[in-house]
């Protein structure tokens, strides 16, 4: 049950990867920097009193804004410029949350808070292996939807031709940004999930 668990939280984050270099073939190596942020998130919301079911998804938009944050200025470059971009900000996240120790602790880390969901207490691993599982589901259904509507269409002509893209009307650097949004935001809740699966 133990490994399951970690299987779902790499399945969620991998859902992210998939939506940002598989359908709009942008190349990111800071994704650990969005499963840290989510991480961190919502273990400092939850230990100010935040219940679990409002802390996940703000883990997730924590992450969403890093992402549009790193899109913005790195969606001027291609390739591996891109990569390296995404690469330094992953850095930079590593370094700030050490720093920030009044607020991270910095290399000591903090104990998550346990989770709660109305009266419920997630205190055994199968109950946290089961909650992952439907976690898990939830983001591939919501991931299937959008890849069948225009936002997804948008997405694959971005990733097969950026010009072509570009000339039927598509506003490439929205779409691009949107893209690094929702893979940032999916990498977020899974890192609020490891975050609990580590303690």
């Amino acid at each position: 049950v133990s490994q399951l668990t970690f299987v779902w939280i790499y399945a969620i984050a991998g859902l992210g990867l998939m939506i940002l270099i598989g359908y709009t073939g942008l190349v990111s190596f800071g994704q650990a920097a969005f499963l840290a942020l989510g991480a961190y998130a919502a273990g400092i919301l939850q230990d100010r009193g935040v219940p679990f079911i409002v802390a996940l998804p703000a883990a997730g938009a924590v992450a969403a804004a890093a992402g549009v944050a790193i899109a913005v200025p790195a969606l001027r470059m291609t390739g591996l410029f891109l990569a390296i971009a995404t690469l330094a900000f992953a850095f930079i996240v590593n370094e700030a949350l050490t720093r920030f120790t009044g607020l991270t602790r910095g290399n000591m880390g903090f104990m998550m808070p346990d989770i709660v969901i109305a009266g419920l207490k997630i205190d055994s691993e199968r109950k946290f292996n089961l909650l992952c599982l439907a976690i898990l589901v939830l983001c591939m259904m919501g991931a299937a939807n959008l890849l069948r509507s225009p936002v997804g269409r948008a997405f694959i002509a971005i990733r097969d031709s950026r010009i072509a893209a570009q000339s039927m009307g598509i506003p490439v650097a929205q779409y691009q940004t949107l893209s690094f949004a929702i893979g940032a935001g999916l990498t977020g809740i899974a890192g609020a999930l490891f975050g609990h699966k580590l303690t």
